[in-house]
């Protein structure tokens, strides 16, 4: 396949370039990061290129020429130090990727597959963490084919495209090869699953004193949960709740029944969030399979913090300028991939920065890496993220402990008892940890609560919940202390008989909820588009304008947006309102439409609308009269089971 070909030139080149730039790395270090800069010179390039010929074939075509004019380049001026070959160290760490990383990366794949879009008899299933979110990046990349840049909102047509959009740009440029669209999103899913679990792996092992933390920090980190299971345990031949949405109705096995098949019923992220406070969503089923741009933020973030890392660590033999200069490309590239990982990486990057200037005093190596980010990032970041957030007071604002003083109306549990019930036993070992006198482990942490402190004080957008996307960072860093604290304290128990039951006991109770969470998205199961849906897709698709605009309902499942990439009048306040948006006019102007067609034909004018959409949502939500349309308007399509019918708005009315 073209589109398969196309990646493989861009992993291949970004492999090039990390072998010229750090021959002295690991093997697999160097795979991992060529493979990361691939992928993120082909998110980057062909939308370079679209600001002059739109995001199009030929872009794409075109993008190939600076591809090649870099990988020479840097290969002509290469550091020509042999390449450093495999050693038992490094086989050994393979290994236990193969042991961890590579089943995560199994379950994250099939989890890509049954989560996009699935065929069942004629319609699309996904899985519950992909229910909300998915139409909107589905949106963004059916919309962005032959689009013109800088893009705009397709479900908010007149205004600039300000949500971080080169991860699904990339699915994009599948489908302008020929991918369809499940597939454009299952193979750059998984790919970057895998560069996220094989990639922490690589980091932990850098940061870590030996190679049990290493698999304890990943399962630390990607089967997360706390200790919301416990809930579930609670006198459980007992029914205590009283509605369905509790943890604690039911009994026995009835309770394991309904976290595998409830609406949101687990112990990590449950639905009765204001009873329960369980907000330590499981990152694997709540955040890499439905959140594209924390996905591909993870993938790029991970290779800058190692590189940063790394580094700051070598710093005292010879500042590795070749690798500072990379990492600052790197991280300049973030804030359209993804901003949170962006913020993340300058609130680490500065507590790091300061810790290394008390004991060392080098000051030029962070100002050549923060310079050319600063540079990079600022036209992203005046150009598209702050055009919406500026003057916008949901952004930016003071809040103590995060979502346990929701609203600042108080908190919910006690501090301490907040992170320990929501992230378990490990934060209890991470705290330990930090009483140890160890300049490694004191410089981690430096980093990590800068981001922690920070993340505890301000939220950063209108959403509070989406600070934990700094939270995770933070974390990640952290579950490598407190994952050496326990192979400390297992060591230390050395000749005491029950340290393995012990161990196993401390493992379950480290582990349940995040598994009990996995577990639940492996077997859910939902249909978002009916087979009238698709019916109507392939219509829009063969028979409207690339950027026809329809006007319809505001809700979030919308195969015209998300589906066939046109324009809509309104998108959903799910999305758009968290964007910074006021929908308010738009939302009124849409049900007087549908309420009075004829004495509200200016909307029409208003939006410059093509098409007029009529299916469930506007027969009950807006109480549209099918009659009246036919009586108004030309129709142009009608779904088989009479569902949905599209209208054309005619010269005369529009």
């Amino acid at each position: 396949m073209l589109s398969l070909l196309y990646l493989l030139v861009y992993l291949f080149a970004g492999c090039v370039i990390i072998r010229a730039l750090l021959p002295a790395q690991r093997p697999q270090v160097r795979v991992w990061l060529g493979l990361s800069l691939g992928l993120l010179l082909m998110m980057w390039l062909p939308a370079l290129l679209a600001f002059a010929v739109r995001f199009s074939l030929l872009g794409h075509m075109l993008a190939l020429i600076p591809l090649a004019g870099i990988t020479v380049a840097v290969w002509v001026t290469r550091d020509k130090t042999p390449a450093r070959a495999l050693d038992d160290k490094d086989r050994q760490l393979l290994i236990l990727m193969a042991c961890v990383a590579v089943p995560l990366t199994l379950l994250g794949g099939y989890l890509q597959y049954t989560h996009c879009l699935r065929e069942v008899n004629g319609t699309l299933h996904v899985g519950q963490s992909t229910y909300g979110d998915l139409p909107l990046h589905l949106g963004i990349i059916t919309s962005l084919r032959d689009a013109a840049f800088p893009p705009e909102y397709s479900i908010l047509p007149g205004e600039r495209l300000s949500y971080p959009f080169l991860m699904d740009s990339l699915s994009t440029s599948f489908m302008i090869f020929g991918l369809p669209l499940r597939w454009a999103v299952i193979i750059p899913g998984t790919l970057m699953m895998g560069l996220v679990f094989s990639g922490y792996m690589i980091l932990a092992d850098r940061m870590a004193s030996g190679r049990r933390a290493v698999v304890i920090a990943a399962l630390f980190v990607f089967i997360n949960g706390g200790l919301g299971f416990l809930y579930s345990l609670d006198t459980l031949g007992v029914s205590n709740g009283g509605s369905v949405n509790s943890l604690q109705s039911g009994t026995w096995l009835d309770r394991l029944d309904t976290i595998l098949y409830g609406w949101y019923q687990t112990p990590a992220n449950h639905a009765e969030q204001s009873y329960y406070n369980l907000r330590w969503s499981n990152i694997i089923a709540d955040m890499l399979v439905p959140q594209r741009t924390f996905l591909g933020g993870w993938c790029m973030l991970l290779p800058c913090i190692y590189l940063l890392y790394d580094a700051a660590a070598r710093a005292q033999e010879r500042f590795p300028l070749r690798q500072t200069a990379l990492l600052g490309v790197m991280a300049g590239s973030l804030p359209l991939l993804h901003t949170h990982s962006f913020l993340a990486l300058g609130l680490l990057s500065a507590g790091w920065m300061v810790y290394d200037l008390c004991h060392r005093g080098k000051l030029w190596p962070w100002l050549l890496y923060g310079g050319l980010a600063c540079i990079l990032a600022a036209p992203q970041l005046f150009g598209f993220t702050f055009r919406h957030t500026n003057g916008n007071s949901s952004f930016v604002y003071f809040q103590f402990n995060w979502v346990n003083n929701s609203g600042g109306n108080g908190l919910r549990d006690g501090y301490l008892f907040f992170y320990i019930k929501n992230i378990g036993i490990p934060v209890i070992l991470l705290i330990l940890s930090l009483f140890e006198k160890n300049p490694r482990r004191r410089f981690i942490a430096a980093g990590a609560f800068t981001i922690f402190v920070v993340a505890e004080l301000i939220i950063f957008q209108p959403n509070e919940y989406d600070n934990n996307k700094l939270f995770y960072v933070w974390w990640a860093l952290c579950a490598v202390l407190a994952a050496e604290y326990a192979v400390e304290i297992f060591d230390r128990l050395r000749g005491l008989r029950g340290r393995y039951v012990l161990a196993v006991m401390t493992a379950i109770a480290c582990l349940a909820t995040g598994t009990l969470s996995i577990a639940r998205e492996c077997v859910s199961d939902y249909q978002m588009y009916a087979a009238s849906d698709v019916e109507a897709v392939q219509y829009v698709e063969e028979n409207t304008d690339r950027d026809s605009t329809f006007i319809c309902w505001t809700q979030h499942i919308n195969p015209v947006s998300a589906l066939a990439g046109r324009r809509i009048v309104c998108g959903p306040g799910l999305w758009l309102t968290f964007h910074g948006y006021d929908l308010s006019t738009r939302e009124m102007d849409i049900s007087a439409f549908y309420a009075d067609p004829a004495g509200n034909e200016s909307v029409l004018q208003k939006y410059d609308v093509d098409y007029i959409l009529l299916g469930d949502y506007e027969r009950y939500e807006l109480h549209a009269s099918q009659a009246t349309l036919d009586a108004l308007y030309p129709l142009v399509f009608e779904s088989s089971d009479g569902r949905i019918r599209i209208y054309q708005v005619t010269e005369s009315h529009g």
